[in-house]
């Protein structure tokens, strides 16, 4: 049964290829972006946040029955922590009314396999707090600095957002109205964001001693399309809080047998 989705990050990447599959199934996509979308809107601040809700309450009629929260920036400035974690939480937040009439609401957000790496701990606290302000300062402070603590913005970003999925999903909010809320982290992917770690085989191999990935190495967007698909399906009823790594390998890599 045809199914509306709203997918943010809609114009490239992980968002434009989930979008064309959505449509492809003969389910209805609402595309949020800066550029080349059903509703244009800067979730790096409070008036696109709001432009966000606004524009996909008009366009949807009032409900919609899943949201794929995957907007973000991978560069190492502030920005990416407006959009990366405050973005996204006000994408969810300000949608979750609209998942009210549907009979198999869903929800999940892009994190990334980056939040494996060890966070700078004054953003993480600013993020997990709440507290933009805070947290944009912080993040400016990062950014300024030397390119590795310029660094940490992103996988700090994801860390948090990663961290408030887990929080989130077992609250009356979600799993209480029966909304599963999860997340995926993927690994690196073929985008435009990552053009500049994989354009050229000596880039490729760099970013895998870095980000190991034996399964099949770098892949394409239409790759985690399809995990996206399945998360926001009708299937999916009972997956909860989980952030599931397609990362050809990297968390088991990184991680090893340390599940907790």
């Amino acid at each position: 049964m045809p199914r509306t989705y709203v997918v943010t990050g809609s114009a490239s990447g992980i968002g434009r290829a989930t979008a064309d599959l959505l449509v492809e199934r003969g389910h209805r996509v609402i595309g949020v972006d800066l550029h080349d979308a059903d509703v244009t809107a800067d979730l790096s601040t409070a008036e696109g946040r709001n432009a966000l809700v606004a524009g996909v309450t008009e366009a949807s009629g009032g409900t919609i029955d899943a949201i794929i929260a995957n907007a973000g920036l991978a560069a190492p400035v502030a920005t990416a922590a407006a959009v990366n974690f405050f973005g996204t939480l006000a994408t969810l937040e300000g949608l979750r009314p609209l998942l009210a009439g549907s009979e198999a609401p869903r929800a999940v957000a892009t994190a990334s396999m980056a939040s494996l790496y060890p966070p700078d701990d004054a953003l993480l606290e600013a993020f997990l707090a709440g507290d933009e302000p805070a947290a944009l300062a912080r993040a400016a402070e990062l950014e300024a600095g030397a390119p590795e603590q310029a660094n940490l913005i992103y996988g700090t970003s994801k860390r948090a957002l990663a961290r408030w999925i887990r929080r989130s999903a077992t609250t009356a909010d979600w799993a209480g109205a029966g909304i599963p809320l999860n997340a995926i982290a993927p690994g690196v992917v073929e985008t435009p964001m990552t053009e500049a770690y994989t354009s050229t085989p000596e880039a490729r191999e760099a970013i895998l001693e870095m980000v190991p990935m034996p399964l099949n190495g770098i892949f394409r967007p239409r790759d985690v399309a399809y995990l996206l698909a399945w998360l926001t399906s009708e299937e999916n009823a009972h997956l909860c809080g989980q952030v599931v790594f397609i990362d050809g390998g990297s968390d088991a890599i990184i991680r090893g047998d340390a599940t907790w």
